[in-house]
Formats: C-alpha cells, sequence, structure tokens
C-alpha cells in the first residue's frame, strides 16, 4: 500500500492546484491514486477504509475528512483531469474492440477463461484505454470462448471421414463385461509404472490410435503455441569440422599431425568450423 497508494509531492501540489476543499483534495487523490493501479474509477464504498486512511495521512489532512462530492459534475471534471494526467482516452468502445480482438486472438491458444480476461486487460491498457467493466470482459469471454471452441469442434469435424465419426460416436455406448464405455475407457490414466503396466499402456495407445486415421490429421491439435510462450530451442546440429578423423581422434586436429593409423604422409585437413582455434 505504501508503494502504489502513497501520493507523491508533485501529485499532492497537482492535486492542491485542482481543489478548494478539504474533501474534495481527498477526493480527487483517491482517484488518482487508484486509477493509476488498478485502471479504473472504483465506487466511493469500494476503496477500503485503510486506503482512504494512508491517502488522507500522505495529505496531512485532519482526521475524518471524507471523500465527499457535492454534486456528479464535481466527480465527472475529476474523473477528466485524471485522464489528461494519465494521458487516457475514454473510449469504451474502441477498448471494448480492442479487448475483443486479444481475447479471440488469444482464445485459439488458449481455454483458461483467467488467462483470456488478462489479455483483455493488458492490452487496452497498452493502447492507453480506459479499461471496460470487469463484467463486460468477463461475459466477452466466455462469449468469444464458446465461439472460438465451436468453430474447433466443426474444424476437426470437417477433418473426419463418416467411418471415424461413427467409430468416435461409439465410445459412448456402454458394453461388455466390465458395463464401460469407450470413453471412459480412454480417460483412463496409466498406472504405477512397471512392466506389467506399460505393455497394457501400450495396448491401450494401439487402441487409441485406431480410433482414427493418422494421414488424415483430424487428430492433430487445432490450437498453436501461444503468443507470449517462448520460443522453442533451436535442435543441436553436429558441425562438420572439415576434417577426415578417427572417433578417438582430438576435435581440433593440427594440420601437421599424421592421421593415426593412415600411414606416412596422410595429414588432417584444416577444420572450417566456427570457434577453431587457428594452428
Amino acid at each position: 500500500m505504501r508503494v502504489f497508494f502513497t501520493p507523491e509531492p508533485e501529485e499532492a501540489a497537482w492535486v492542491r492546484e485542482r481543489t478548494r476543499s478539504d474533501e474534495h483534495l481527498l477526493a480527487l487523490a483517491l482517484a488518482l491514486k487508484c486509477y493509476q493501479k488498478p485502471g479504473y474509477f472504483p465506487k466511493a464504498d469500494e476503496v477500503p477504509e485503510a486506503v482512504v486512511e494512508h491517502v488522507r495521512g500522505g495529505l496531512e489532512l485532519a482526521e475524518g475528512t471524507g471523500p465527499h462530492y457535492e454534486s456528479a459534475n464535481t466527480a465527472k471534471l475529476h474523473r477528466k483531469l485524471v485522464r489528461e494526467r494519465q494521458g487516457i482516452s475514454y473510449d469504451q468502445e474502441r477498448a471494448r474492440q480492442i479487448a475483443e480482438e486479444a481475447i479471440r486472438s488469444a482464445a485459439l491458444v488458449k481455454n483458461n477463461p483467467p488467462d483470456l480476461i488478462n489479455v483483455a486487460l493488458e492490452e487496452p491498457v497498452r493502447a492507453t484505454c480506459e479499461l471496460p467493466a470487469f463484467r463486460t470482459l468477463d461475459e466477452m469471454a466466455a462469449r468469444i470462448r464458446r465461439e472460438v471452441d465451436e468453430d474447433i469442434f466443426h474444424a476437426v469435424r470437417s477433418r473426419m471421414a463418416p467411418e471415424d465419426q461413427a467409430r468416435l460416436m461409439g465410445l459412448l455406448d456402454v458394453g461388455g463385461l466390465d458395463r464401460e464405455s469407450g470413453l471412459n475407457r480412454l480417460k483412463k490414466p496409466a498406472k504405477r509404472p512397471s512392466w506389467s503396466h506399460l505393455k497394457e499402456q501400450h495396448r491401450h495407445l494401439q487402441w487409441v490410435d485406431s480410433l482414427g486415421t493418422p494421414a488424415r490429421g483430424w487428430r492433430a491439435s487445432p490450437r498453436g503455441r501461444s503468443p507470449t510462450s517462448p520460443p522453442r530451442r533451436p535442435r543441436r546440429t553436429r558441425r562438420s569440422c572439415g576434417t577426415m578423423r578417427r572417433a578417438s581422434a582430438p576435435r581440433f586436429w593440427p594440420a601437421w599431425r599424421t592421421r593415426p593409423g593412415g600411414g606416412p604422409g596422410t595429414t588432417w585437413r584444416r577444420c572450417s568450423a566456427v570457434g577453431c582455434p587457428p594452428s
């Protein structure tokens, strides 16, 4: 609280220049400090009393001074002053559009609603827009997630042959001595490591592979990698140093040495690999 809600001397001077009463002074200071961190203006009853006391003490106001507005126009003016100071534009339609585009793009690689909401919170802030209400973002994330998932389901279904679709629908049928459906069998986790369980798991994976034709590619994941995921490490490849050497020979054999076991006069060619020390 001391880090995020303590008014700086320059902020205290800015607030005093734009207010005439202690109540308006405290109200504007709270609006400024609360907006800097969450990115929106909370209601008066939503601000914790501990934050009010901390800001009031930082402004050296009398005990009992509360953040009160005489009219709604004063509160509207304070919000406008804070937006101008923070360089934020109040364009809710643009903010919702940016958040919707960010959620729709992230929903292709993420499926957890909190992750989608976090993306929706980051992009409008990066575009210097005031955040929409949390309920708006929550409903938007749920709607777009449902739409993207339906598109993925349709894409998978379009890749499947009729016999594959019938085979998957058959997973819901209950039969056999154990009265177990194929879907429950498919969801069974692997047992503890042992040789018999390994062979059993191998048979289970063979059965899973028989559910579809890999050549059609319908089982490939439609979701890609997240833009925020770290890049894959490049595969390590063995560089050729351009020498003819035996496996037991040193990596960088001097050019003047004869090849071991190659007879007199047989020399090594100079290594041209990156990092090879000159001979």
